[in-house]
């Protein structure tokens, strides 16, 4: 049966037939094999999206399409320059600081790379940095969105691995702000030696009024996570919560959101949910299937006969990812793989909290590396240039998540400590 789902699921690839078609059908070929029941095609599917934490993925997709209409963005910008933006390289800097802020709200990568992008990658072009390399930036800076809580593929991998989406979100922090420091070191450092970014420092604000009309919107992530390890909320509780606040700032307060807006708006949101839940449900047929065939267990004998050590593990799951992330979108193979990974690395004795930010992390990298990177498409869309002229400048900041992926795999406590400190382990 698992022979028969993998030819299956190889032949669509083959013919270019979408992730969530191509094992769907696969799935659907191993029933037949099986002589199962075909009612276990609704059946599975049906569970693998009754699950409540899905719920908060299209209230954060539709918050962040709020944020990116409503004038929220722009705000965050301007108070990202107005606290790196003086120096040579700062404006580079002020991408990847900004990309983090917007994060902290909107949970996915691509809804920052539009909502960053549309106003960062000209900004950056005026200012002389190379077309390519602006977007490759913007791409990079914008995979943060699914690092820094809260993430869209947290909560896939909560839902998957059976792991608590509160304590994913509040070891994600670490990470991403060790990421997200590590890209704007680089970002200035790289642009004094090509010589980018020498007028950085026009058109910047004083911090302090940058920091009074983006208040509103500094406060948005400090409610949403504040409320979350409060105790106030849930994180699905809090995907309602940061649609509500977007919405009353954007059409009350910034006044920036028409009301003919919000039809677009939420015809975008329904759409892109959609898309995910239609993965969702196909990968977790899928992952129903390969569990009945026992593919965990034997994947699971064979990773501990093969690779003898965590540390060894990890290396491996890592090459793995790296490769599979290339090809694979990031929400289909956290579904297909979390239930497969996540119990082999706790019998090897490591937290399913580490190594869900090991498997986001990593996973993430996909949205950057050719051929499939959603966030190349989506910085290339906005800067109106090909993919061509995006991959040159893409490689030093590919080998800089890398290297800080490699810290995140082998330095537990970069997650754990906070987790750890919330929740008293």
């Amino acid at each position: 049966m698992s022979t028969t789902m993998l030819i299956t699921m190889l032949v669509c690839f083959a013919f270019s037939i979408s992730i969530a078609v191509s094992i769907g059908l696969a799935s659907i070929a191993g029933i037949s094999i099986a002589n199962a029941n075909m009612l276990l095609v609704a059946k599975e599917i049906f569970n693998s999206i009754n699950k409540f934490p899905l719920a908060a993925i299209p209230f954060f997709i539709l918050a962040g399409n709020l944020m990116e209409t409503g004038g929220i963005s722009r705000r965050l910008v301007e108070f990202a320059k107005s606290l790196v933006g003086g120096i040579q390289g700062g404006l580079a800097a002020s991408c990847v600081l900004t990309c983090m802020i917007f994060a902290a709200v909107s949970g996915s990568s691509v809804a920052t790379t539009f909502a960053i992008g549309a106003i960062l990658i000209p900004a950056l072009i005026k200012h002389g940095y190379p077309v390519g390399y602006a977007a490759a930036l913007q791409a990079t800076s914008a995979e943060l969105g699914v690092i820094i809580p809260p993430s869209i593929p947290m909560i896939l991998y909560g839902v998957s691995a059976e792991v608590s989406i509160g304590e994913l979100f509040i070891a994600g922090i670490g990470p991403g702000i060790f990421i997200g420091v590590a890209l704007m070191i680089f970002a200035v450092v790289y642009a004094r030696y090509k010589g980018y970014g020498k007028n950085d420092h026009v058109g910047k604000m004083d911090v302090l009024p940058a920091t009074r009309q983006a208040a509103l919107a500094l406060l948005m992530p400090v409610i949403i996570l504040g409320g979350i390890y409060g105790g106030v909320f849930t994180p699905t509780e809090a995907s309602v919560v940061a649609v509500f606040y977007a919405l009353v700032v954007g059409v009350f307060i910034y006044r920036e959101i028409k009301f003919p807006d919000l039809v677009s708006i939420f015809r975008k949101s329904v759409i892109s949910s959609a898309v995910v839940m239609f993965i969702i449900a196909n990968a977790g047929l899928f992952s129903f299937m390969i569990t009945r065939a026992g593919v965990p267990d034997m994947i699971g004998a064979w990773l501990a006969d093969v690779l003898k050590s965590p540390a060894y593990f990890l290396l491996g799951v890592n090459a793995a990812l790296f490769v599979i992330g290339m090809f694979i979108e990031t929400s289909a193979a956290i579904i297909v793989l979390a239930p497969i990974l996540a119990p082999v690395a706790m019998r090897f004795g490591i937290d399913p909290v580490h190594f869900g930010m090991v498997m986001v992390v990593n996973l993430a990298l996909g949205m950057i590396t050719p051929p499939f990177g959603v966030n190349l498409f989506a910085a290339c869309t906005v800067a109106k240039i090909s993919l061509d002229r995006i991959i040159p400048r893409l490689l030093p900041f590919v080998l800089v998540v890398i290297g800080c992926l490699m810290v995140v795999t082998y330095w537990p406590g970069l997650s754990l400590y906070l987790r750890d400190v919330v929740y008293h382990k």
